[in-house]
């Protein structure tokens, strides 16, 4: 992060909001204009610019919560907690807890909001202080080579001091079939090579940790009980690349993760795996944590890279790539969490080993967060080709043995499908012949019961709040969609409009910088198709 975004992440820290007279003072110290730093601060929701409230309460309004707690519970939260002054409410979009849906967080700590009698009860305590979370217990998981905490890092030591390492593991890695977990599925050792031949430098790794997408946590707990291989995926990658600088960029939402990953990446330095000889002697590698300042959009890897370079972070235009001109215009490789994570395994058991981990022709692990009307949501690892039918029985079937009515198998910016998607692989070409997508590795089940057209307009809202209002049509577009479903949701739709929204989403797509807007608008019209005469019931005038 740039030296003005993390000089007001401090300050915020310290005094808990961003006045005037700090932000002059800060501006004079930095040496920069007042309207850059205030920029800044307009643009990214975490930073206040009043002082905080006794107890901050943050309530999730997305999908999967909206399901959890129905249509009503952020109105039913807020009285749960009404009548202190000292309190204050606010919806936030998804906070990546939605195995514990309805979720909030009190002054930034996570909590389940379900039970409203004892989230009332947790409010008035909030300000306690209150013990280190205890460490959750370890778990067994299949990308995982290492037995002990002994034996870490072993795949990184094999390859110091060996002169054509980088050329095997990039062949590895192609062969392997590997694709980006993060939700665009581009080929991770086609991406290593191309930065691996530039020849800039210096040259930078950047683990993409801001998922933000509703429904989607799996990232989260992955830094959480296996931060020792994103760690060692990312110094394998710059052995490869030839960096010498890595930075996880983490979604300030995620304090505990970002904390335990912080404690595994100082035992990486005391092991050597982190250091001025990391990569071999003489060849230097680090890794830095940089927390988002807040925004979906983020996510996004030029988007990101603004924010890095102390910039609002708004996308840019692509070509050039990050692989080319990425951070501080020199040549970036980005990746998500999860595909740093299976690169020791892969490097250490080959590419055809981890090809025969998958079933049903496809190759490889595939951790997915699973969520909503399901007996145990959770994140679950499973070999790529499992179905969502298999997923779903392996968390205990449906809630109280419901039929399912729809599933969003990639997130909430994949397309819905209908419950007969329960014999569909989870694998990146099977879900696209499906018409929808594997995506940011997030499958959301709905029931019976559940008003699709409410929880779809949820959706498109989302995107909607999180637009960064760069490009026109995404930021007025998404506006007037929201609009004409909350219209819907009432019955008040007219006829005429599923033309319009089918005409904003055709124009998003062809005008969007970004991938927000080309599929804010999609996931309404995957349930229009799915659910036909249902969406058609909400648009009866003319």
């Amino acid at each position: 992060m740039g030296a003005i975004i993390d000089a007001l992440t401090d300050l915020q820290h310290e005094h808990g909001w961003l006045d005037d007279a700090r932000l002059a003072a800060l501006a004079q110290k930095l040496g920069v204009p007042l309207y850059r730093i205030e920029g800044l601060v307009s643009f990214y929701p975490h930073f206040r610019r009043k002082p905080p409230p006794r107890v901050e309460v943050a309530l999730c309004r997305d999908v999967t919560c909206r399901l959890a707690g129905g249509r009503d519970f952020l109105a039913r939260a807020r009285q749960a907690v009404s009548g202190d002054p000292s309190v204050e409410v606010r919806e936030v979009s998804c906070l990546g807890r939605c195995d514990r849906a309805p979720a909030a967080a009190l002054n930034e700590r996570p909590v389940y909001a379900g039970d409203l009698d004892d989230f009332a009860i947790a409010v008035r305590w909030a300000d306690e202080p209150r013990p280190e979370r205890a460490p959750s217990p370890p778990r067994r998981w299949a990308s995982d080579p290492y037995e002990d905490e002994a034996s870490r890092y072993g795949v990184l030591a094999s390859l110091r001091g060996d002169a054509l390492a980088g050329d095997r593991v990039q062949a590895t890695l192609e062969t392997s079939g590997l694709r980006g977990m993060g939700g665009a599925g581009f080929p991770t050792g086609l991406k290593w090579k191309l930065v691996r031949k530039e020849t800039a430098r210096p040259k930078y790794v950047v683990c993409n940790a801001d998922e933000s997408e509703p429904g989607t946590f799996k990232d989260r707990v992955i830094l959480d009980e296996l931060p020792h291989l994103v760690i060692e995926g990312m110094a394998i990658a710059a052995l490869v690349v030839g960096a010498s600088e890595g930075i996880v960029f983490i979604r300030h939402e995620y304090g505990p993760e970002r904390k335990n990953l912080a404690r595994a990446i100082e035992k990486a330095r005391q092991r050597g795996a982190l250091g001025p000889d990391a990569l071999g002697p003489g060849l230097p590698f680090d890794v830095r944590i940089a927390v988002s300042p807040g925004g979906y959009i983020l996510g996004e890897e030029t988007a990101l890279l603004e924010c890095l370079e102390d910039n609002r972070g708004e996308p840019r235009n692509k070509p050039p790539f990050p692989g080319q001109k990425g951070l501080f215009g020199r040549p970036t490789l980005i990746n998500n969490v999860e595909t740093l994570s299976y690169v020791p395994l892969i490097v250490k058991e080959g590419a055809e080993a981890w090809k025969a981990r998958g079933v049903r022709g496809s190759g490889g692990l595939k951790f997915i967060a699973l969520s909503g009307d399901v007996a145990e949501p959770g994140v679950y690892q499973v070999p790529m080709g499992t179905t969502i039918g298999e997923l779903i029985a392996r968390a205990g079937g449906t809630k109280d043995g419901r039929p399912i009515l729809a599933i969003a198998p990639g997130g909430a910016s994949s397309n819905f499908l209908r419950a007969d998607a329960v014999d569909a692989p989870l694998d990146f070409d099977a879900l696209q012949k499906r018409g929808s997508m594997l995506g940011s590795g997030a499958v959301l089940v709905v029931c019976e019961g559940a008003d699709i057209v409410d929880l779809v307009t949820n959706v498109v809202a989302f995107f909607r709040n999180e637009s960064c209002g760069k490009c026109v049509p995404c930021r007025v577009g998404t506006e007037k969609a929201v609009a004409i479903l909350e219209e819907a949701v009432l019955g008040r739709g007219k006829k005429r409009h599923l033309a319009v929204l089918s005409e904003l989403a055709e124009t998003l797509a062809d005008t969007s910088i970004c991938g927000l807007g080309q599929v804010a608008i999609a996931p309404f019209l995957s349930v229009l198709r799915a659910f036909e005469d249902d969406v058609r019931a909400r648009f009866p005038e003319d």
